[in-house]
């Protein structure tokens, strides 16, 4: 009976994996549905599955459109912001209208607001944010959404300057006065009135293994190497903006290639 039992449970369990497996040739309507099905049992990798079907199989359905955004704000609600801002880009590359543009460009910049929960651990992601809203605003001058934008934009401005503050303290307190020249060379926004900025407070259970920005306790016990941004001598630390490739010209016109302004 014992082994009855076990060969039965086998058998439906190989029959499962089978059914899923030799899913295909499906009308448009049913991936759709099974995919909103699994959006609502909170399985978005078996969303994605039944959406990649759909797109593989019915490439010019109607129904992609929004099969394509509800994946984009499903994976926004979870927090897998990456996921989501794939998805958008897929709206705005293949489906999006003129009109329907501005809606997703806004959702592509929460996105990215949204991934950077600690900002000191992703300098190039805060960079892309901080341009991609500058672009908004300056595209869409009268949106209902710029007031949002806005507000993502100076706190991500606010974190970019906390971020290179912690660098140039951190290239001080192993002395390498180069990279804490270039980072403080960087050039702050001037509408900002730095002096009522109070520093962002950390949360003690990450300060212990990340510090505070200004020191942390394993700095006795990090090695006295060589850094590649200030592998010169202390003599030729005022040269360092003569280099084209991290000039802080250069820098700004990485960020903000079309000299998009507030």
């Amino acid at each position: 009976m014992r082994h009855l039992t076990i060969f039965i449970t086998l058998m439906l369990l190989l029959t499962g994996c089978a059914k899923d497996i030799e899913e295909y040739n499906k009308p448009a309507a049913y991936w759709y549905k099974q995919m909103i099905a699994s959006i609502s049992d909170g399985n978005l990798d078996k969303a994605d599955n039944y959406y990649s079907s759909l797109q593989s199989e019915h490439i010019g359905s109607p129904l992609l459109p929004e099969a394509t955004m509800i994946m984009a704000q499903s994976h926004l609600q979870y927090e897998e912001y990456l996921l989501a801002e794939h998805f958008l880009n897929e709206y705005i590359k293949r489906y999006a209208t003129p009109g329907e543009l501005e809606y997703s460009e806004y959702l592509k910049i929460k996105a990215k607001y949204m991934a950077l929960p600690n900002p000191r651990r992703d300098q190039g992601l805060i960079n892309e944010a901080i341009a991609s809203s500058m672009k908004f605003k300056v595209k869409y001058p009268h949106s209902i959404y710029f007031p949002i934008v806005d507000t993502m934009l100076t706190r991500l401005i606010l974190a970019r300057a906390s971020l290179n503050e912690s660098i140039a303290l951190l290239y001080e307190r192993i002395d390498k006065p180069m990279g804490t020249e270039y980072y403080r060379s960087i050039q702050r926004e001037n509408w900002v009135d730095w002096d009522d900025i109070e520093k962002a407070n950390v949360a003690w259970y990450k300060e212990i293994f990340e510090g505070d920005g200004t020191g942390s306790w394993y700095a006795p016990i990090l090695p006295d190497t060589q850094s590649v941004v200030s592998r010169n001598s202390k003599g030729q630390a005022k040269t360092v903006d003569k280099d084209p490739e991290t000039s802080e010209e250069n820098y700004q016109r990485s960020l903000n290639p079309n000299g998009a302004g507030f």
